[in-house]
C-alpha cells in the first residue's frame, strides 16, 4: 500500500490550524436516536447507558441495536440510553433508571469518575452493574465485558511496524492517542509500546510526540496533529490513530500536505468510513471488535445477575482484569479482537458487521471489485 522507502518528507511550512471536517465518524448502521427509549420487553428491566456519539460511530449504531437485541434475546427489558459525552446527564439517566427499578445496569462511561460514583450508587439499591466496554478503575462495578485491549494495542503497533519496515533508521512517527480519562485508552497505548517501544529504543523508528486528545475529540485530533507536524518541520512518516475516527482527522491532514496514502495510519474499531480509508490506502489498518459478541456477552451476564445467579454470573466471567486504581482484580469476560488491513475488509463485511454498500462507494468500488466484496 506504501511506497518503498518511507524516507521523511518534507512540507512546505504554514500548515493552516483549521481542521473543518477532519474525522466524521460516521455511519449508516442502523442504531435509533439516543434519545429513544428501547424497552418494550416484559422481563427484568436493564438500563444500558452508552458514553457519546461524537468520537465513533459504534455506539449508536452497533452497540445500541445489538444490545436491544442481544437483552431481548435473553428476554430483559432493556432501556438504552446515550449520555452524548455529558457526565451529568449520564448522571441523570443513572438516576433514572434506579429509580424505575432496573435489576441490572450496564454502563460505558464518559471518564471512570462518573461510571465509579454511578456504580456505587446502584449498588446501595441492590442493583448490580455491569462495565461495558470500558473499565472504570477506581469504581466498584462487580464485573467488566469487553475485548483485551492490550492486545487491541499490539494489534495497531503491529500493524504500524509491519507497514513500516521499509523505511530508514530514524523513520518519525506520531502518536494521537485517545482520552487521558479512559483506561482502554490507557491499555491501548500500553500495548502499543510493546510493539513500538523497542524500535524507538534501538533507533529504528523515532518518536516524535504521544498525545492523549481529551473526549477522543477527532476535530481536536487533527489540530494537535496538525501542530505536532509543523513544529517536526513537515516530517512524519508513521502515524498510531487510536481509531478510526482520530485516523481520519490525521487523514484530513496528510491530505493537505499531499501525504495521504504515504503514510501509513493505524485506526480501530472497523467503521464504515475506516474501512473506505483503508480501501482507498489513506490508512494502513484498522482493529475489528466483533461488538455482536461483546453485546451478546453483556446480555448473557445481565440475565444471570437479573435472577440472581452469581454462580452463572462468575461461570460467564472467566477471565480478570486489573484495577490498579482500585486495588482490586476485576471478573471479566475479554474478547478477541482481528487486525484488518486492506486484504482482511472482506473477512468484516462476511461476518455481518458492515454492509457492502457501506464501504463500496465510489472511489473504492474498484478496490471492492478486485477483493470481492459485493
Amino acid at each position: 500500500m506504501r511506497s518503498k522507502t518511507l524516507a521523511s518528507i518534507a512540507v512546505t511550512a504554514g500548515l493552516a490550524l483549521a481542521v473543518s471536517a477532519c474525522g466524521a465518524n460516521s455511519s449508516s448502521g442502523t442504531g435509533g436516536t439516543s434519545e429513544t427509549n428501547s424497552g418494550s420487553g416484559t422481563g427484568a428491566k436493564v438500563g444500558v447507558i452508552l458514553p457519546e456519539t461524537a468520537s465513533s460511530a459504534r455506539w449508536e449504531s452497533f452497540d445500541k441495536p445489538l444490545l436491544e437485541a442481544a437483552l431481548k434475546k435473553e428476554g430483559l427489558d432493556p432501556d438504552i440510553q446515550n449520555a452524548q459525552g455529558d457526565v451529568q446527564k449520564f448522571s441523570t439517566l443513572a438516576d433514572g433508571m434506579i429509580n424505575a427499578g432496573v435489576k441490572v445496569l450496564i454502563i460505558a462511561t464518559p471518564n471512570s469518575e462518573v461510571g465509579a460514583s454511578v456504580a456505587k450508587k446502584a449498588q446501595t439499591q441492590g442493583i448490580q452493574v455491569i462495565d461495558y466496554d470500558r473499565l472504570n478503575t477506581g469504581g466498584s462495578s462487580s464485573y467488566y465485558v469487553s475485548f483485551d485491549n492490550v492486545k487491541v494495542g499490539e494489534l495497531q503497533g503491529q500493524g504500524l511496524a509491519d507497514a513500516m519496515k521499509a523505511a530508514p533508521q530514524g523513520a518519525n512517527v506520531i502518536e494521537i492517542e485517545g482520552a487521558p480519562t479512559d483506561n482502554n485508552a490507557t491499555l491501548f497505548h500500553e500495548g502499543q509500546q510493546k510493539v513500538l517501544k523497542p524500535l524507538y529504543d534501538s533507533g529504528k523508528l523515532k518518536l516524535v510526540q504521544s498525545q492523549p486528545i481529551d473526549n477522543w475529540d477527532n476535530q481536536k485530533g487533527g489540530q494537535v496533529f496538525e501542530q505536532i507536524l509543523t513544529s517536526n518541520g513537515g516530517k512524519v512518516d508513521g502515524v498510531v490513530a487510536a481509531n478510526d475516527g482520530l485516523a481520519g482527522a490525521v487523514i484530513t491532514i496528510l491530505k493537505k500536505v499531499g501525504l495521504n496514502g504515504k503514510v501509513p495510519v493505524t485506526g480501530q474499531d472497523a467503521t464504515p468510513d475506516g474501512l473506505q480509508a483503508v480501501l482507498r490506502g489513506d490508512q494502513h489498518m484498522t482493529v475489528f471488535k466483533p461488538i455482536k459478541d461483546e453485546a451478546e456477552a453483556a446480555a448473557k451476564l445481565a440475565a444471570a445477575l437479573a435472577k440472581g445467579d452469581t454462580a452463572a454470573a462468575d461461570a460467564l466471567a472467566t477471565g480478570k482484569t486489573k484495577d490498579a486504581k482500585g486495588n482490586r482484580d476485576v471478573k471479566s469476560v475479554l474478547l478477541t479482537a482481528q487486525l484488518i488491513t486492506k486484504d482482511k475488509v472482506k473477512s468484516v463485511v462476511d461476518a455481518g458487521f458492515v454492509k457492502a454498500s457501506d464501504i463500496c462507494v465510489a472511489d473504492t468500488q474498484a478496490a471492492c471489485t478486485e477483493l470481492g466484496i459485493k
